[in-house]
């Protein structure tokens, strides 16, 4: 098959050719089905000189990483319009889903999960636009990549993947045909990409913006991958958790509470007890897993004194002892180019109580309730070389559930919604630049086994986020997104793989608009057949 463009995901896919038909359409899954697709819009390149470097190529078979070195290009000098990672993946046979990351010089760039194969096999590729990491690149690095494994008797497919890097001469701003991400980010690339050393954090002196990105996932085949299904004592649930399901990304300094996040609710593509939900189209962000985004500037007076200082991140909820989180942490640094030392205050540190309450309710369908939130605020100062700069962080946190399941779990039902909104105000010369962002992630669906071992999985998920930009009380950007994915499958179980008489539609719309623009794009698919890919705003 050739190659189609979508998202910050390129899936293998038809170029030119019109979606199945439903005569076409077989009455149940095969052997084979349409490769790994998503809606979403391309990562957008520049025009003019560009260079290819391979970072990656490995077969993962079991937990072994590969190792190997990077060398920058030689022809595009150093200072990069953008640089656009691609990784392309094969896989056949019978395989679980698997987590993967790839660090170039202790930085975690990528993080990913793959798609479960059918036994004739299937392609599929992933881009991103990892030009913030340009500070890394620039140099020769030591090069990691794990995509954990196992191949044996049962599981035959093995992982292949090969992992290049494209980067585009010169130093004009990112090129986009669609709105800004939804999230808060500097325009500019970041001077420095630091990681942690021993748990601990050296800044440069003169530094005057400080992010920390965390990428954090629950997963290891434990409770901790579906961490938003978990209950608490007494509720009679295979998946425990003292607190219940309220999950909380925190990331300290020195022990002082510097941010706190609401967890993206992944589910990878054997989630939800049914394969078959995701065999074409992954739920969101399952392939490109986004970092969760810190600003920490308003540490930055503590943080340049030149000494290191301890940085943690925690998950709020999780057990005691309990393992299950990766959340692995770069610091992206603008420095004051005109200034030796950038000294400042940390002026409002503002704590809310962390809200969690989970009830248990017996009876024929069993039912815990959750309520949880949570809110900070902090505020500091840096005197830069243009001045006293400003910055105000405000973040609020709310989680609200109900799960329902009967005896052994034959029904199994969750509707959930977390939201995880953050305004951060930049005062300094000029006027007052504020940028509040609200995301809103979504999870509605239930498994039920029936007779003859028949489970049906019926789910919705979304991923939806609103960035609004004013300076001056003027609105200046502003974008939203709305990405859903709708499934519903069914299969045997506890039958050999050919009499599952598996049935599943699925499918994904994602927009994206706002002051730069415009996407729309809607995939369907029927037993693994894509019946539609409709585009247009």
């Amino acid at each position: 098959m050739s190659m189609l463009a979508g998202a910050t995901l390129l899936a293998t896919s038809f170029l030119g050719a019109a979606p199945a038909r439903s005569a076409d359409v077989p009455a149940e899954f095969g052997t084979d089905w349409h490769d790994p697709i998503t809606a979403g819009p391309p990562v957008t390149r520049p025009s003019g000189k560009s260079c290819q470097v391979t970072v990656a190529e490995a077969q993962f078979r079991d937990f072994t990483p590969y190792r190997g070195t990077y060398t920058p290009p030689k022809d595009c000098g150093d200072r990069w319009s953008k640089v656009v990672l691609r990784m392309d993946g094969k896989v056949k046979g019978r395989q679980y889903d698997r987590l993967g990351y790839l660090q170039v010089g202790g930085v975690e760039i990528f993080r990913t999960s793959t798609p479960e194969p059918s036994p004739d096999g299937i392609e599929w590729s992933v881009e991103k636009d990892v030009t913030r990491y340009s500070d890394t690149l620039r140099r020769g690095q030591d090069v990691e990549m794990l995509i954990g494994n196992v191949v044996n008797d049962t599981y035959t497919g093995v992982i292949d993947v090969k992992v290049t890097l494209t980067f585009y001469a010169g130093r004009s701003a990112e090129a986009t045909d669609y709105p800004a991400a939804p999230r808060t980010r500097p325009a500019a690339t970041p001077d420095r990409v630091l990681t942690l050393q021993n748990g601990t954090l050296t800044t440069p002196r003169n530094s005057e913006r400080i992010v920390a990105e965390v990428y954090a996932t629950g997963s290891g085949g434990g409770c901790e991958e579906f961490w938003y299904l978990s209950a608490p004592d007494p509720a009679p649930y295979s998946c425990k958790a003292a607190g219940g399901p309220y999950r909380e990304v925190q990331i300290k300094v020195d022990g002082r509470l510097a941010g706190i996040a609401a967890p993206f609710p992944h589910v990878w593509t054997g989630g939800w007890s049914n394969p078959f939900l995701w065999y074409v189209i992954p739920g969101p962000r399952a392939f490109d897993v986004k970092p969760i985004e810190y600003d920490l500037t308003p540490f930055a007076g503590i943080l340049n004194d030149g000494r290191p200082h301890r940085v943690e991140v925690s998950v709020a909820g999780v057990p005691e002892g309990q393992s299950g989180w990766s959340a692995p942490v770069n610091v992206l640094v603008w420095q004051d180019a005109k200034s030796a030392h950038v000294a400042g205050k940390l002026t409002a540190h503002r704590v809310g109580d962390l809200a969690n309450s989970s009830t248990y309710t017996p009876g024929s369908q069993h039912r815990v309730d959750t309520e949880g939130g949570h809110r900070l605020t902090v505020a500091g100062y840096v005197d830069t070389s243009h001045g006293r700069v400003t910055t105000t962080v405000r973040r609020s946190l709310a989680n609200d559930s109900a799960h329902r399941w009967t005896d052994g779990e034959n029904l199994d039902a969750l509707d959930a919604t977390w939201t995880d909104e953050e305004s951060i105000t930049v005062d300094g010369r000029g006027p007052a630049r504020t940028t509040r962002t609200q995301r809103t992630y979504t999870m509605d669906g239930s498994i039920t086994i029936g007779a003859g071992d028949r489970l049906r999985t019926v789910l919705t998920l979304g991923d939806r986020a609103a960035v609004v930009t004013t300076q001056d009380g003027r609105r200046t950007v502003w974008s939203r997104l709305d990405d859903t994915y709708t499934g519903d499958a069914a299969w045997t179980l506890n039958v050999p793989r050919d009499q599952r008489h598996a049935v599943g539609t699925t499918n994904e719309r994602y927009r994206l608009y706002g002051s730069g623009g415009c996407y729309d794009r809607s995939l369907t698919t029927v037993q693994g057949v894509l019946t539609e890919d409709r585009s247009g705003c």
